[in-house]
């Protein structure tokens, strides 16, 4: 990212976890320097110096923070190639990496040493990461039994216990509670065929917006929005196999929160869903620091979120079908699709029939039966190179992907331009300064018509460019 005072200082201010490790802030008046996510006060703009490297900030004589501890920042360290550590650490502990593969496991994907990981995680959460996953696993135990009729059997395996005796005897340590002394509170009429939860959310939030940006983009048999509420099937990789099942989404009438009602049979696989609803209805989202960015742009609605991806692959694959054709005209060539390669699935919903195909299955297909569902042969090749750069582990496509590496790898596939990749960091990495500058959406409600004049005027809403186009898109649609 650009290293100019305006935009570094309102990353700073909002202590957003996302620019950390891409720059560091000096104070003047001190002769420290500090990480963006920094608890102390923030300093006045005039004392703030910013650099890209802990190193860089050294050089010109300033001393690291004893607080926030630079040498703990994603990408600082030499042994750390990525930047992303302890709130990475967290969302993969979220989609069970920990049980799956073990603390080697997610510190090898995040390119450090476990004892490093577990030094960063410490310094960030205060915990280990094995505390820190008991603990979500408790809480997520006892939602299950406070909300649900789940048989105690079935929340112990479900909130990632790999034994009732276990589960019981961790309760009991910790809450002072037999498990079954909540399930007394369960209302009676508490469903087994589906699971209810509440997600908070920092308000304002335009769910019309987001509902309406997915529902145009919604892919038919995949996913629907109806009755002003967001439905989707879902395939979630857990305890060594897919679990497929759908999610419903809406809004809370009573208070700033969504309401998500998951399928029962995706009972073994709660975590990762949960995070995945997170991501793909932006609740990270500070919205005071972001209006406060973007200024008259966002006055009128700053409720306004980025829609995420709850697949990073199917996202992908969307920004390349929708490629150079209409909104309309990919959701078409996407229906296609996925009723070619996914998989059926029954659900009490007539929209929802399919689910979105894996990148194993498009990585086998043959550039002729991606083409003929209708595009060019050039795109559907470009589909099955992103397909098995993905199967095969060369492409994460998630909110905790390195964005700087993972662009590079996109811009270097064939087909895949500026456009596609800015689109993918903006959805399927969430990253909140991604740009697709020479969409012809955002040309045309900036009244502009060459792309570099675009970029130039988007510097003022750096760090939350993506924000930006959503409100840019957004003011299309009223028009």
């Amino acid at each position: 990212m650009t290293l100019d005072l305006h935009t570094c200082y309102r990353a700073l201010r909002a202590r957003d976890a996302r620019f950390d490790g891409r720059f560091f802030v000096a104070v003047s008046s001190t002769r420290i320097y500090c990480r963006p996510v920094c608890t102390v006060k923030p300093p006045k703009r005039e004392n703030c110096r910013f650099y890209p490297s802990a190193a860089a900030a050294e050089s010109a004589g300033y001393r690291p923070c004893l607080r926030c501890r630079p040498e703990l920042a994603p990408g600082n360290a030499s042994i750390d190639a990525t930047t992303r550590v302890a709130q990475a650490a967290a969302s993969l502990i979220e989609d069970r990496a920990l049980e799956e593969g073990g603390l080697d496991a997610i510190a090898s994907r995040l390119g450090i040493t476990d004892r490093h990981l577990r030094r960063a995680f410490g310094a960030e959460f205060g915990v280990s990461p094995v505390e820190f996953a008991q603990t979500q696993r408790l809480l997520l135990a006892k939602r299950l039994l406070t909300d649900t009729a789940l048989p105690v059997t079935e929340v112990a395996y479900a909130s990632g216990f790999g034994s009732l005796r276990r589960f019981n005897a961790l309760f009991k340590q910790r809450y002072r509670l037999q498990p079954s002394a909540l399930r007394r509170h369960t209302r009676a009429s508490s469903q087994t065929d589906a699971l209810s939860f509440e997600l908070s959310f920092r308000p304002p939030y335009d769910w019309l917006a987001v509902s309406t940006f997915l529902g145009a983009r919604s892919i038919a048999g995949v996913e629907a929005v109806e009755d002003s509420r967001y439905r989707r099937t879902v395939r979630v990789p857990a305890e060594g196999k897919d679990h497929l099942g759908w999610v419903e989404v809406g809004i809370s009438a009573k208070k700033p929160a969504l309401r998500v009602v998951i399928s029962a049979s995706l009972a073994r696989a709660l975590p990762p869903v949960l995070s995945r609803v997170k991501a793909l209805m932006d609740l990270a989202c500070n919205p005071t620091e972001v209006s406060q960015a973007l200024g008259t742009l966002a006055g009128k609605n700053p409720g306004l979120r980025v829609p995420g991806a709850f697949d990073g692959f199917e996202v992908a694959i969307r920004a390349i079908l929708g490629q150079q054709v209409s909104v309309a005209a990919a959701r078409t060539i996407a229906g296609r699709f996925a009723l070619a390669f996914g998989d059926p699935i029954e659900t009490p919903f007539a929209s929802l029939q399919t689910v979105f195909p894996t990148p194993a299955r498009i990585a086998e297909a043959t550039p002729g039966s991606v083409a003929r569902l209708g595009m060019p042969g050039s795109r559907a090749r470009t589909v099955i190179t992103l397909a098995r750069a993905v199967a095969d582990g060369a492409l994460v496509l998630a909110p905790n992907a390195d964005v700087d590496t993972t662009l590079e790898r996109l811009r270097a596939l064939p087909g895949v331009g500026e456009w596609t990749a800015q689109y993918i960091a903006m959805r399927a990495l969430a990253w909140p300064d991604a740009f697709p500058h020479t969409d012809l959406g955002v040309m045309k409600a900036m009244r502009e018509t060459d792309p570099r004049r675009v970029l130039e005027a988007a510097e003022a809403w750096r760090p939350w460019r993506a924000y930006a186009v959503m409100h840019l898109w957004n003011s299309l649609r009223k028009d």
